[in-house]
């Protein structure tokens, strides 16, 4: 499936689109980890949650749950979100 990384995570993968596989969410960063190590660890925590700071996005719905079944024509976007005061 294809995936839209963000700008600050580009630095593993070099590019903005990757094409990964899994029929979940966290099998799909298990992969991703495979072909760009240390990226997982920038969004998925120590204990295998998403981090508070990003988001996801699949087919244009937000999902928070890495269990979250994955079909190979889905589109799942990595979006790194912005705080501040």
């Amino acid at each position: 499936m294809k995936v839209l990384v963000p700008g600050a995570l580009r630095s593993y993968t070099g590019e903005l689109r990757v094409r990964a596989d899994g029929d979940s969410l966290a099998a799909l960063f298990d992969d991703l980890e495979r072909r760009y190590p240390g990226l997982r660890f920038r969004v998925v925590d120590e204990q295998g949650e998403l981090r508070p700071n990003m988001r996801l996005f699949v087919n244009g719905r937000g999902v928070r749950d890495l269990g979250y079944a994955l079909r190979p024509d889905d589109f799942v976007a990595v979006v790194l979100a912005l705080s501040g005061g």
